[in-house]
């Protein structure tokens, strides 16, 4: 399939963009928006959505095909992993989830369309529009496609022209998604613009700014760093969304260690490292394992292992670039000493794994020739960033308090949290998170699966785009 030049980002490096090209593309997006998108009820373009998201989980559907065949180049994903990844986001954009998501956010499925009440505004005498912004840029990181694709949903919902910025190797995806929609409908693709460029091209920054001046709204996902250089640029008046660095971990409850719940719950957290190879801020960096005798991490953390090493021969983690797979190696090493310090140094082969163990409960799992999956138990229960693309760490704990305890250096930058517990504990353990600071919390094993309607950072997805109109009867 080749694809056609729809968007500026089909143009490749060759396009030397410059401020006044982004100028008018903004100008041409806008009319569009008038022309055709602001005339459409949200009943069509959630159907235009949906369709499109039913293509994209067929095999055979063109656009599909070139993502797993040219992504793994570009995204660093293998195909195994790309596809799961594209699989349980298309899924989630139904009718019924989407129509749910505007409910939830909006208060009715009609809101978008025209001035409506809740039962309580209708005993005051007022309706509501909700109206999205004009022009909506997006800024997105690029290390993983779904967010970029999510605020694409978001931003046809709301009727809003839109240009997104994609680093240079993350604009494939995005670029497959709105020649999708292109193809279902194809004004709809003409209220889209994608572009793309590095943040350390020169002119990026003009080029950032051009659209700052043009858009009503801008969303910025990426490191706080990235976030405040936009923050400092963006002209008064101006909304921002944002969205920053943040961290995930897993909790696994004494109850939930059964002989038979082990090989379940084992399965699961697998699931959770090998998910986008652990680069989301969703993905976990430490399981916390709740001893009630000596042994029950170390059990866990070696069937997770085993886990990771089946994994790698169905789903291969993919090539790293030499500065990851230097970390990886590195974050190994310094165990190695660790555990040669302490001269009670075993070693053998575990399914085509090597396996270190030294006396100061310090435990390293991993893949032989290869910086595949790495798992660490450590008796350090502090939280500990993990360096990712498959490297977690396990570590043991007496009871929940400690978690949160260990944990609290990173409270503010925690998003998810997944908790393997039995029912009577679960309702306890959520509220203490959620007064804690985590805005998600899920089973273990779908961490990087959030539903449609899920409140990224805690924050209503639709509700931070909107404005509103009251309308006073």
């Amino acid at each position: 399939m080749n694809l056609p030049n729809l968007f500026l980002a089909d143009l490749g490096p060759a396009l030397e963009l410059s401020p006044t090209t982004l100028r008018d593309a903004c100008f041409a997006l806008r009319r569009n928006r008038e022309d055709w998108l602001l005339r459409q009820r949200t009943r069509t373009l959630v159907e235009i959505l949906a369709y499109t998201a039913e293509q994209w989980l067929e095999p055979g559907f063109g656009f599909r095909e070139v993502a797993l065949r040219e992504g793994p180049g570009e995204t660093g994903f293998g195909v195994a992993t790309l596809s799961r990844g594209l699989d349980a986001f298309f899924r989630q954009l139904t009718v019924e989830n989407l129509e749910a998501l505007i409910v939830q956010d909006l208060g009715d499925v009609r809101r978008l369309d025209d001035f409506t009440s809740t039962a309580v505004e209708m005993r005051g005498g007022r309706r509501s529009l909700a109206v999205g912004p004009e022009l909506l840029v997006h800024l997105t990181a690029g290390n993983l496609p779904n967010p970029a694709l999510f605020s694409m949903v978001l931003g046809l919902l709301t009727r809003s022209a839109q240009v997104v910025k994609c680093p240079r190797r993350g604009a494939l995806i995005p670029r497959l998604f709105a020649h999708s929609l292109a193809a279902t409908e194809s004004k709809l693709g003409s209220s889209l613009e994608l572009v793309a460029w590095s943040h350390a091209e020169p002119g990026a920054a003009s080029l950032e700014e051009a659209l700052f001046e043009e858009a009503g709204c801008i969303t910025a996902t990426g490191g706080d760093e990235m976030l405040e250089s936009v923050r400092r640029r963006i002209p008064q008046g101006k909304r921002l969304v944002a969205y920053g660095h943040r961290l995930s971990f897993g909790f696994i409850s004494r109850e939930s260690q059964s002989t038979y719940a082990m090989k379940r719950l084992v399965r699961a957290a697998a699931d959770d490292v090998t998910a986008w190879n652990q680069l989301g801020c969703l993905s976990p960096h430490v399981y916390y394992v709740e001893e009630e005798a000596e042994g029950m991490a170390a059990r866990f953390a070696g069937e997770l292992a085993e886990e990771l090493a089946r994994r790698e021969s169905t789903e291969p983690r993919g090539d790293l670039s030499t500065g990851e797979a230097a970390a990886i190696a590195s974050r190994r090493t310094a165990y190695a000493l660790r555990a040669a310090a302490a001269s009670a140094v075993s070693e053998r082969n575990l399914s085509g794994s090597l396996f270190f163990e030294t006396s100061t409960s310090a435990q390293v799992w991993a893949s032989e020739g290869s910086t595949a999956w790495t798992v660490v138990l450590d008796g350090d229960p502090r939280f500990k960033a993990s360096c990712l693309n498959r490297f977690v760490y396990v570590k043991p704990v007496r009871g929940f308090d400690e978690v949160l305890r260990f944990a609290e250096p990173v409270r503010h930058q925690v998003s998810t949290v997944a908790v393997a517990a039995p029912d009577d504990r679960m309702d306890a353990l959520s509220v203490r998170l959620a007064r804690w600071g985590a805005s998600r919390i899920c089973p273990v094993g779908r961490m990087q699966d959030p539903p449609a309607l899920w409140r990224h950072d805690g924050r209503p997805a639709l509700g931070d785009l909107v404005a509103w109109t009251d309308l006073e009867t």
